[in-house]
C-alpha cells in the first residue's frame, strides 16, 4: 500500500493512493494506530496538497557514511559500525514544501536517501525481527549544512535545522528495499545515480543497531545514507530524490531574507 497524508485545506487526512499515483481515496484515523476504513471520499493528487507522510513522534536517527562511494568522496572511511545521529522533527517538512537556507549557512548540500518508517514502539529488536517493526519506507532528502558540519565538530545544527529533513511524497508499506534505485536531480541533472544495494549495512541491521541505543515509537524515521553524488544547492533551485518503488521527493531550495 502508498499511504500518504494530505490536506484539501481542512484538516489533514491520510489516504491510499493508487498504482498510477493520480488518485487518493481517503482512510479515517492514522494507520500508525487504528485500523484503515475507507471514508468513501476520493480525490485526484493534482487536487490536494501532500503533507510529510508521517511527522515522527519523536525523532528522526539519520545514519552517516553508509555507502563506501560516499564516504570516499568527502575523504572519510567507513565507520565499522552505523555512525548515528539525531534530527529533531521540527526539521520535517513535505513534498513541495520550500527548504529555507538560513543565513548562517553558506554552503549547503542535498542527500538523496531512503527512509525507514517505524511502525510500533519496540527496543532492542534483532536483525531478524527487523520487517516485524517496519511500517515502511519513503524518500529523504538529509539537507547538510557542511559549513557548520565541519565547524561544529557533531552535527545537530548541520542537519536538523527547521526545514532539512524533506520527507515524500507516501510511504510505501510493501517493498523489498535490497537493490532499489535511489537517484537525485537538481533542476533537471542527474547528481546522483545509486542502488540500495550498496549500503554497508542494510535496514535490518540498522533497525537492529539503532533500537539498541534508543526505544523506537510509531513513526519514528531511519534514514539509511547517501550515495555518491552529493553536492551543493543554492537558492532558486530544485531537487529530485527519487526512490525505485517509492516515487519521487521534490523541492525548491529558497535563501532567508533579511
Amino acid at each position: 500500500m502508498r499511504i500518504c497524508r494530505f490536506t484539501t485545506g481542512e484538516e489533514p487526512a491520510f489516504g491510499l493512493v493508487d498504482g498510477a499515483g493520480k488518485k487518493i481515496a481517503e482512510i479515517s484515523g492514522d494507520p500508525l494506530y487504528t485500523r484503515i476504513e475507507l471514508t468513501g471520499a476520493t480525490h485526484l493528487i493534482e487536487d490536494v496538497r501532500l503533507l510529510a507522510p508521517v511527522i515522527p513522534r519523536s525523532k528522526v536517527v539519520g545514519i552517516g557514511r553508509n555507502y563506501a562511494d560516499h564516504a570516499a568522496e568527502l575523504g572519510n572511511e567507513v565507520p565499522e559500525q552505523p555512525l548515528m545521529f539525531l534530527i529533531p522533527n521540527t526539521a520535517v517538512v513535505g513534498p513541495g514544501d520550500p527548504v529555507v537556507l538560513p543565513e548562517i549557512t553558506q554552503e549547503v548540500s542535498f542527500e538523496g536517501e531512503l527512509a525507514v518508517v517505524i511502525g510500533r514502539m519496540c527496543k532492542d529488536v534483532a536483525a531478524e525481527q527487523a520487517q516485524q517493526v517496519v511500517f515502511g519506507y519513503t524518500v529523504a532528502n538529509d539537507v547538510t549544512a557542511r559549513d557548520l558540519q565541519r565547524g561544529d565538530g557533531q552535527w545537530a545544527r548541520a542537519k536538523g535545522m527547521d526545514g532539512f529533513c524533506p520527507l515524500g511524497p507516501w510511504v510505501e508499506t510493501e517493498l523489498d528495499v535490497t537493490d532499489l534505485r535511489l537517484t537525485t536531480h537538481v533542476d533537471g541533472e542527474l547528481r546522483q545515480d545509486g542502488t540500495t544495494a550498496d549500503m554497508v549495512h542494510g535496514v535490518a541491521a540498522l533497525v537492529e543497531h539503532v533500537s539498541a541505543a534508543f526505544t523506537l515509537l510509531p513513526g519514528d524515521v531511519i534514514l539509511t545514507g547517501t550515495p555518491a553524488g552529493v553536492g551543493p544547492v543554492e537558492d532558486g533551485q530544485e531537487v529530485e530524490v527519487e526512490v525505485e518503488g517509492i516515487g519521487a521527493l521534490h523541492n525548491r531550495f529558497v535563501r532567508a531574507r533579511g
